[in-house]
């Protein structure tokens, strides 16, 4: 028997590429750009949004019928908040460095239109199951483009890939220069724009 029905399996599957929050909703834009220096940051940051979207989505999914309709914003939000001060106190107890470098954007995931979006549209809507599914896939289809964009940023701006040289010390020295465009926000556009493009061609998005 097969862990996952075919509706949970599309709840999880179809936001990592046909509707995926980034490329083709196109939200959480900000934190894509500020957070893509860098593969490690993309990591940790895609890890802390997974955890906070999973769990927000299946703790407002099980108080769905409890959740009076003119509050629920309030509520969802302070669901949403403790979860990421959670995130964010175990980041500074046991990565301090890497909560440092994320600064203020973990903090921002309060505010992610992603993280609100999927509570309001879906956990608000349906089981507990189906919920943990949806942030899950949503989770893990912002994660891919932030490392996809990281991977790219890294290697061009930095000459590295996590950490480890990537670009031979030899090209260094005949002449090559790390393009210093990859380590600033305009970037980071570019980057994400080539992955929305190449993400819609081969899914055959077509716009109105």
């Amino acid at each position: 028997m097969s862990l996952l029905s075919k509706k949970s399996k599309t709840v999880l599957t179809d936001p990592l590429m046909n509707n995926n929050p980034i490329t083709f909703q196109v939200l959480g834009i900000c934190s894509a750009l500020a957070v893509t220096v860098k593969v490690d940051t993309a990591v940790i940051m895609t890890v802390a949004l997974v955890f906070v979207l999973t769990m927000s989505n299946t703790i407002i999914s099980l108080l769905r019928k409890l959740i009076p309709a003119r509050v629920r914003i309030i509520i969802m939000l302070s669901i949403i908040a403790s979860l990421v001060i959670l995130t964010d106190q175990v980041l500074k107890a046991y990565m301090y460095d890497m909560s440092k470098q994320l600064s203020v954007f973990v903090g921002l995931i309060i505010t992610n239109c992603i993280v609100m979006g999927r509570a309001e549209a879906f956990a608000m809507q349906n089981k507990p199951g189906k919920a943990f599914w949806d942030g899950l896939g949503n989770g893990l289809g912002y994660g891919l483009i932030l490392i996809a964009v990281s991977i790219f940023r890294e290697i061009l701006g930095s000459g590295t890939l996590y950490g480890f040289q990537i670009i031979p010390t030899a090209l260094y020295e005949s002449g090559y220069v790390n393009n210093g465009l990859m380590v600033l926000s305009p970037g980071a556009f570019i980057i994400l724009g080539l992955i929305i493009w190449v993400q819609r061609t081969i899914t055959n998005v077509e716009e109105d």
